[in-house]
């Protein structure tokens, strides 16, 4: 159990990291950008890594690692709550709808994408 914890801390700092730095290195310019951007690949990737790890392509350890840690702490639904928070404050009810619907949409559209691409990949190995 100590080692799992150890394996997700381990990703989540990574993670917190590279969100940090995306947010650093992408400027909003009104759009929150760095979030919508790390939550389009960390969706991505967690569908590649969920059929990875359905089809025993990958460890329960490597999961943890980079499925509840890594990309845990990549991706944020709570800046994505506040950002659009902060939109509908400001009166800006067609960027905040916007940002919402394509969140919704996106990101599982992505996630699936990850997914059909990653079986597609594991089933041809």
């Amino acid at each position: 159990m100590l080692q799992q914890v150890l394996m997700v801390a381990l990703g989540g700092g990574i993670g917190a990291a590279l969100r940090y730095m995306t947010s650093e290195w992408i400027s909003s310019d009104g759009f929150p950008w760095a979030t919508f951007l790390v939550n389009l690949v960390g969706s991505f990737l967690m569908g590649a890594l969920a059929i990875g790890l359905a089809e025993s392509a990958i460890s329960k350890d490597l999961a943890l690692l980079l499925g509840t840690g890594l990309l845990g702490g990549l991706t944020t639904m709570s800046a994505f709550s506040v950002e659009t928070i902060r939109m509908l404050e400001q009166q800006e009810m067609g960027l905040a709808a916007g940002y919402v619907g394509a969140t919704m949409l996106l990101c599982p559209l992505l996630a699936l994408l990850g997914w059909k691409l990653s079986g597609t990949v594991l089933a041809s190995t």
